[in-house]
């Protein structure tokens, strides 16, 4: 696509505003048919993605895209289910917008209260998942927001696809359709204006990798949202359970290697690193991963390559776990702060206090006692889906679900009251 993207971008913005002004008084029963009905297109219409998603994977084979990547653009017709079953679990969710709480009544007889509000019109920028297209659309819409959408180039026919069904499944019930739009148009220069359209767009959330979420801070004029990155840790302390511990770890390196809530860095007590270690290692060899540890670690492994500082803090994505071993849970909570990303953390433990201790001094958004960092996610803590999953500390944390996309307005009933 040619042309000056300033004014493409102008088209785009206004579009969104304009739909948002009406879904933001959309009831609540044609926002559930609606997400129903998206939900049932994408089944009856999987081919479709299918096909578009096939010559994403082509052209991402071709470039040599990493496998850890490569996963998170694949589409199969159990994963177009799982979109579509988000889609059904937003719609029977609570709808937040409208409610009323908090109202008080003060001495002067006014009553005050707050209103959940739509934010209004919410941009993602997003790598080569496709799958999000769907859930940033059931969300926003939820919450009577409008969403403009700005995927990677590797996914671009798959998000077309998906956000062509939806948008006809919108225009079917008589609302706008671009209640949902994609920025197709894959210039950086693009991009780098989409994050300048602060006149329409009112939160911009970044989904990706840590260059991705750097630049959108660094450069944009829209209120962001950061979706870290995942250095996620398990901690296994001195008391832990030894199988349990295995099947932890298996599950949070090898289950999906190139999502945020992987378990990238494994930090074990000293004292337990003799039993841990050769049993972990010929579980984890199952599934060729590679692992790169400290000296004191290395007595108890036979492949394992020795850890530079450079791995302490690496997202790999990849078949790749540092081991690092610490004298007491007190150097592993040190440890594990310095270099996590605010994302996902556990410790293995039978022992209440340590497991007390690691949930108060841990500073991320998930801390985890005894099972997996792979369940940070919007559809395991009951959201539906998520927008993505929050690594700061203001307004949202963790995975976003409805309220995170929500506002507030201060409500005030009165009796002819003035203020002397």
């Amino acid at each position: 696509m040619n042309g000056n993207p300033d004014l493409y971008l102008e088209t785009i913005g206004k579009n969104a505003k304009e739909a948002s002004v009406i879904l933001m008084k959309t009831q609540t029963s044609l926002k559930n048919r609606v997400l129903q009905d998206a939900a049932d297109a994408l089944i009856s219409r999987s081919s479709e993605i299918l096909e578009a998603n096939a010559l994403d994977r082509d052209a991402a084979r071709k470039s040599g895209m990493a496998e850890g990547l490569y996963d998170r653009l694949a589409l199969t017709e159990e994963r177009i289910r799982g979109m579509a079953e988000g889609l059904r679990e937003i719609a029977l969710l609570e709808d937040p917008i409208g409610s009323v709480s908090e109202m008080k009544k003060r001495p002067n007889g006014l009553i005050i209260g707050k209103m959940t509000v739509p934010l209004g019109v919410i941009g993602v920028i997003y790598e080569a998942r496709p799958n999000v297209t769907s859930d940033v659309f059931g969300l926003c819409f939820k919450t009577g927001n409008a969403a403009v959408l700005k995927g990677g180039s590797d996914a671009l026919q798959s998000n077309i696809a998906v956000t062509n069904i939806i948008r006809s499944v919108l225009e079917a019930n008589g609302l706008p359709m671009d209640s949902l739009q994609l920025i197709e148009d894959t210039r950086r220069e693009t991009t780098r204006a989409f994050m300048h359209l602060d006149r329409y767009i009112d939160l911009l959330i970044p989904r990706g990798g840590a260059g991705l979420i750097r630049t959108v801070v660094k450069e944009s004029t829209i209120p962001v949202i950061e979706t870290g990155t995942g250095n996620c840790h398990i901690y296994v302390d001195e008391s832990a359970d030894i199988g349990m511990a295995v099947n932890i770890i298996f599950n949070a390196k090898t289950q999906r290697i190139g999502v945020c809530n992987a378990a990238e860095s494994l930090v074990v007590h000293e004292k337990i690193r003799e039993k841990l270690l050769p049993a972990l290692e010929e579980k984890l060899k199952t599934k060729n991963v590679e692992l790169r540890a400290d000296e004191p670690a290395r007595e108890y492994l036979q492949d394992a390559k020795c850890a530079v500082p450079e791995d302490w803090g690496t997202e790999y994505l990849d078949y790749i776990l540092s081991i690092k071993t610490v004298a007491d849970i007190g150097e592993a909570i040190r440890h594990i702060n310095r270099y996590n990303t605010g994302h996902s953390e556990c410790i293995v433990t039978s022992d209440y206090a340590n497991a007390q201790r690691f949930l108060r001094e841990i500073d991320a958004a998930a801390v985890y006692v005894n099972a997996s960092t792979r369940f940070t996610d919007g559809n395991e803590f009951g959201f539906g889906a998520e927008i993505g999953i929050s690594t700061q500390k203001m307004h949202a944390r963790g995975p976003m679900g409805l309220p995170a996309l929500t506002s507030y307005k201060y409500i005030i009933y009165g009796e002819g009251q003035i203020r002397e």
